[in-house]
């Protein structure tokens, strides 16, 4: 092995002084940098947009549905702008608390009047004189969306639904227009 000419530097060997040197050039960076600081920004803030109302409530609603002795449940709910005013509407499915078997649903769209804090019952969707059961209940695109089932005949037993439908409804000329979904298949 041949060895070198050059004699060793100093400056490869790192000694207890580097690390200090080091340390005191970081410590002073951070201290300068909590000095020095941008100034604030001059651009206009954006203006947040108003808040926007709240859908109305399913608590202390009397809906047109008759339990007898036993209460009304809002079994599913959803919210959204129905009729485009800006405004969310509640849709809730409702059946009476019954303590056995499978009491049938009725759908119904709740609204707010301008200035009003109580909400009021202003269309009925499913009717529970329908024997129909909801399982699922959406507001998509201003639209509502549920997954029905129901009865073929008045002599199919009321545990055991053989239909299933799905149904759409949409605010269209004052009114809700029931549609089937696209892909929507009965049983």
């Amino acid at each position: 092995m041949q060895q070198s000419a050059v004699p060793e530097l100093a400056h490869t060997h790192t000694r207890p002084i580097h690390w200090v040197a080091t340390a005191t050039a970081v410590a002073g960076v951070v201290a300068l940098s909590s000095v020095l600081q941008p100034r604030p920004a001059t651009a206009a803030q954006a203006t947040e947009a108003p808040p926007r109302a709240a859908a109305p409530a399913t608590t202390g609603i009397d809906f047109p549905i008759d339990c007898g002795p036993v209460k009304a449940l809002v079994q599913k709910k959803a919210s959204g702008d129905l009729d485009g005013d800006g405004t969310p509407e509640t849709v809730a499915s409702v059946h009476c608390d019954a303590p056995m078997g499978t009491p049938p649903d009725g759908v119904y769209v709740l609204t707010r009047s301008a200035g009003s804090t109580h909400a009021r019952v202003v269309a009925t969707l499913v009717d529970p004189k329908d024997r129909t059961t909801v399982t699922s209940l959406t507001v998509t695109d201003g639209a509502v969306l549920a997954t029905l089932l129901g009865y073929s005949s008045a002599d199919v037993p009321s545990c055991c639904p053989d239909v299933k439908d799905s149904a759409k409804w949409q605010w269209k000329d004052n009114a809700f227009v029931r549609s089937t979904p696209a892909g929507a298949h009965s049983v």
